[in-house]
């Protein structure tokens, strides 16, 4: 590894890009004023301790986020204007050395395994405080009292960098192919690039962070897919991304040039739905919102463009982002320039190591998957599918659930309503739902994608461990020109067997004597149900990812016992709200 001439890497805050982001200025300075005027929340060990009493992660985590947000506001504030007074910056980051742990309670095992106590836990927060405290000594430079920056370079080495640069013992992430590779080792080796002059601990520091950032890497197919859903692809790859400028800087390695990266960047805009919808599969969310740092770098360096409907805004309007990484980073290299429209993405994409299947047209898409039940922040949803018109999910994905203990505990996780095959739009065979495991996996039978849509057959046998099952087979044929879906599943048996088809949706379907309709603002999806089915709604109250009251609606159709072969086909149609057949009209955001 060799230096650049200078032998650091550069500030990673330098000359701040301000064409428009005034906008972005004034809710910076506007969130510092606040912060200045706003008590730093207390951890208190009653909170801490909610996670072992009771499983809640939320009692904790918001008020450690609100702590975070606040010395985001005061670092970026300090960026901005070298005039700006630092007494609250300074009090906020001695009262963040002062922490028990820069770890959630969550993630002790990071700690325990290893005999060490809870100041020694690195895992993906601890890593991304060691990155905001150690830049903010950097971009302060003298401007900081000498106490508080030697204070923060003690506790950002004691709690983070002594792990990877004193300690040979190889940390759980840095063998995960996922975001927390990604993130864990782009924010320790950028707060070590911050804070250390070269020499050999900076070397072995450095060096194990880059072998992470390829082993996050080697969890991608070549189709550039991930697998935890584009909230996921927003914060690993983003961490990767700042990691890899930092060490093109320092070493002049590009990781950029890796042959996976391309892919890897093109993937939001592979499956965009449109109007800033994505997918919800996994632990993902419908609307995640892209950093514009990020979008603007992916832009200059790759030529990919991400969807501009899911770039975070820069102006006035728009909340600022409490990751200090994410911040920083637009502030120096700025949103997307305006610039010609892109070439739009193919109205069709299929991504094969994923098996994810998505289409979209004139204010109307679909999107299906089929994968293995052993995915990273799986769900068991092999054959789940969605379907988006007018701007709004009307057969739904719910996407994550909220994280509470025994969320991510094999043993207990499909108990979760959000991660078992409940919460989607797949069969349930004999009463059993689908089983968790990289054995529970989709084979692709047919793809075909032709001038309007496309059609995809899985089969989905081996995700029900269900005696007397010989076959299941699902097939979608889709028709974006139409706005039409006809989803044919085809079980073989050996004794009769029950079965009944769930359909999923946050909103309430109304019940005809032929039909279903779901009736969002801008559009509606009708199914016309087959003979036989005996329909009932089922409607379960739960909570979001962030713990806010959340009601889903179950369209529950039992037929009666299958034997030897059934097939059923259920025909869905998407109209405008209005009435009419059809995609939603240009009008409509699509």
């Amino acid at each position: 590894m060799s230096p650049t001439a200078s032998g650091r890497a550069s500030d990673p805050q330098q000359a701040p890009a301000a064409d428009r982001q005034g906008g972005l200025h004034a809710r910076i300075r506007s969130a510092a004023d606040s912060a200045r005027s706003t008590r730093m929340p207390d951890l208190p060990f009653s909170a801490y301790r909610r996670f072992d009493d009771d499983g809640d992660r939320l009692a904790y985590e918001e008020l450690y986020f609100r702590r975070r947000a606040l010395v985001t506001a005061l670092a970026a504030e300090a960026l901005l204007d070298p005039e700006a007074g630092l007494g609250p910056l300074q009090d906020a980051l001695w009262s963040v050395c002062d922490e028990y742990t820069w770890a959630l309670p969550a993630h002790e095992m990071h700690a325990t395994r290893l005999d060490r106590g809870m100041d020694q836990c690195l895992d993906l927060f601890a890593a991304l405080t060691a990155q905001m405290l150690a830049e903010t000594v950097q971009v302060c430079g003298d401007r900081l009292h000498p106490r508080v920056a030697a204070r923060v370079r003690d506790q950002v080495d004691h709690r983070v960098l002594s792990l990877l640069a004193d300690d040979e013992r190889p940390l759980l992430w840095e063998s995960w192919a996922h975001n927390w590779a990604a993130v864990c080792g782009g924010c320790a080796g950028l707060a070590a690039l911050a804070l250390w002059e070269p020499g050999p601990r900076l070397t072995r520091v450095v060096d194990r962070c880059r072998r992470a950032q390829l082993t996050y890497l080697s969890g991608f197919g070549d189709d550039g897919g991930c697998a935890e859903g584009v909230d996921y692809w927003v914060f690993g790859f983003a961490h990767f991304v700042y990691f890899a400028e930092g060490l093109r800087e320092f070493t002049g390695e590009d990781l950029l040039t890796h042959p996976k990266v391309p892919a890897i960047a093109r993937f939001p805009g592979a499956v965009h739905l449109g109007g800033g919808l994505f997918p919800a599969f996994s632990d993902a969310a419908e609307r995640p919102r892209v950093p514009a740092g990020l979008a603007g770098q992916l832009a200059r360096r790759l030529g990919v463009r991400v969807p501009a409907e899911a770039v975070e805004a820069t102006d006035g309007a728009a909340d600022l982002p409490r990751d200090w990484a994410d911040l920083s980073r637009t502030l120096r290299w700025g949103a997307p320039a305006p610039g010609p429209a892109p070439e739009p993405e193919p109205p069709t994409a299929y991504l094969p190591d994923l098996a994810w299947l998505v289409d979209r047209g004139q204010g109307v898409a679909f999107a299906a998957k089929g994968g293995h039940n052993a995915e990273p922040h799986n769900h068991n949803d092999l054959g789940q599918f969605v379907l988006a018109a007018g701007g709004e999910v009307l057969l739904a994905d719910l996407g994550a659930g909220e994280y509470r203990k025994g969320y991510f505990d094999e043993a207990t996780r499909y108990a979760f309503l959000h991660a078992s095959s409940r919460a989607h739009s797949v069969p349930r065979v004999d009463g059993r739902e689908q089983s968790p495991g990289s054995a529970r996996a989709a084979e692709v039978l047919k793809l075909d994608v032709h001038a309007h849509g496309a059609d995809l057959t899985l089969d989905l046998t081996s995700a029900y461990e269900v005696n007397g099952l010989t076959a299941l087979r699902r097939a979608f044929s889709w028709h974006r020109d139409t706005g039409e879906l006809l989803l044919v599943d085809e079980v073989e048996a050996d004794r009769p067997l029950s079965l009944e088809e769930v359909f999923v949706s946050r909103l309430r379907p109304g019940l005809s004597s032929d039909g279903v309709v779901w009736t969002g603002t801008a559009a509606r999806a009708r199914l016309r149900l087959p003979d036989g089915c005996v329909a009932q709604i089922e409607t379960v109250h739960t909570t979001d990812h962030d713990g806010a009251p959340d009601t889903v609606h179950l369209l529950r159709l039992g037929f009666d016992a299958v034997h030897q072969r059934a097939r059923l086909p259920f025909r869905f149609t998407v109209g405008s709200a209005g009435g009419e057949e059809g995609p939603p009209g240009p009008g409509h955001p699509g």
